[in-house]
């Protein structure tokens, strides 16, 4: 104030004075031996000058107090109302420039103005310089409409700060869950952000609540805590919106963030418990049927070889019969024009593929001889080099499964029991 009133009368003081502050003494001894005009000018001496103008203005006499005058007025100046008049008019414009110099205010990049007439809303400003009416004519708030501001639903500042009133809620199947979360917010609208609510924060986070309440109220337990986080999020951020917007707030929710999803913890320990049983039960079924879909194709491949085995074994007896019994009609037709000739050469055919295969010993009971010879040495040489032989074709016949050899034998054992009746009916045709 002081310094204030010391600028209006056009008097400079220097905080740079080395003598500011020191005893009424000091500042004399200072002064003598100087000069007019050198120097910075004494504090004391000021003060008096200001408080002489003072009395001019006010229209008092300087009366000094040399206590011979008494209550004598007489004998002092008298007031000089023209200098008076021109201070008080230099005083008045430089309150008025003050008092107009005291409406301009700044706006940050990213905040908005707002100017209100007589506690009205009068218009939104830019950011930038602007000027409005000083006080009490207009007065301004200014609004932070790019800040991502975020309240926070069942815990303060920390996870472990809860509040159960409002992390506490009922699930659609009457188990109760406790679910803490983060709302997430813009402005874009600052007028209805300060005129619409009272208390801004509280209204989103009471707003935020019943939300979630009702979204959670509808869902299944298992549903919130597990695949259906996200789609709860979701969902309460659309209410929100709704809601919201319904107020007339002013807001953007940006984002719901789940940060923790947890029945209470009085049943932490046995829904753990239960949850892990589930996990095992989970793993169980996952092996059974990793199992199963080892051992299914498998046994499925197996039975697709064995259906095509015998389908080819059926194909092969059909067709084998199919040919005998072709070769039998065209036998018939050659023996109905010459039986006699047709019977000696099916023997002969017949004799021919018994004999290729067998051990001979011709014998002629001709000749009537009682000793007869037999060469067995012979006969086991070769029956030692038959076997051989066979067990050898066996083996590089084998194939992975002993069903592929089955048809070979089944055929010939077909074809040697044809061969056995053809024989035995040309016997009898002898006979």
């Amino acid at each position: 104030m002081l310094v204030s009133l010391l600028k209006k009368t056009g008097l400079k003081l220097s905080l740079n004075d080395p003598r500011w502050g020191n005893r009424k003494d000091d500042g004399k001894k200072a002064q003598e031996g100087k000069k007019p005009g050198e120097g910075p000018p004494d504090l004391d001496q000021l003060w008096r000058d200001f408080n002489q103008r003072l009395n001019a203005f006010f229209g008092q006499k300087n009366r000094p107090d040399n206590g011979g005058n008494g209550g004598n007025n007489s004998g002092g100046p008298r007031p000089d109302m023209k200098g008076a008049g021109i201070t008080a008019g230099v005083v008045g414009v430089i309150a008025v420039l003050i008092w107009l110099a005291s409406g301009a205010f700044i706006v940050q990049e990213g905040q908005s103005g707002v100017v209100l007439t007589f506690g009205k809303y009068s218009h939104t400003t830019p950011a930038g310089f602007n000027w409005r009416w000083p006080y009490p004519f207009q007065t301004d708030e200014t609004v932070n409409v790019s800040q991502v501001r975020t309240v926070e639903v069942g815990y303060r500042t920390s996870l472990r700060n809860k509040q159960a009133s409002e992390s506490l809620m009922l699930t659609d199947d009457e188990n109760i869950i406790d679910i803490q979360f983060a709302v997430q917010y813009t402005l874009k609208d600052p007028v209805a952000w300060l005129f619409s609510v009272r208390d801004q924060e509280d209204t989103l986070r009471q707003v935020a609540e019943t939300a979630i309440r009702e979204v959670v109220g509808r869902s299944k337990m298992d549903f919130v805590l597990y695949e259906g986080r996200e789609k709860v999020a979701y969902e309460t951020q659309q209410l929100m919106q709704q809601i919201l917007d319904r107020y007339n707030v002013g807001v953007v929710i940006t984002n719901v963030t789940m940060q923790a999803v947890q029945p209470p913890e009085q049943v932490q320990a046995a829904f753990d418990d239960a949850v892990k049983a589930g996990q095992d039960r989970e793993r169980q079924k996952n092996e059974g049927q990793a199992y199963a879909n080892d051992v299914i194709p498998k046994a499925r491949g197996a039975a697709f070889r064995l259906i095509q085995e015998a389908e080819a074994y059926r194909s092969m007896v059909t067709e084998n019969a199919a040919g005998n019994a072709s070769r039998f009609k065209q036998v018939l037709v050659e023996y109905q024009k010459a039986p006699a000739v047709t019977r000696d050469r099916m023997y002969l055919e017949t004799m021919q593929q018994v004999f290729s295969s067998a051990s001979k010993v011709m014998v002629d009971a001709k000749t009537g001889s009682n000793l007869l010879y037999l060469p067995l040495d012979k006969l086991i040489a070769q029956q030692a080099a038959s076997d051989a032989s066979a067990a050898a074709a066996r083996a590089a016949a084998a194939a992975p499964a002993a069903n592929t050899v089955m048809p070979q034998e089944a055929m010939q054992t077909v074809e040697v029991n044809s061969r056995r009746e053809s024989r035995s009916s040309r016997e009898r045709e002898s006979r």
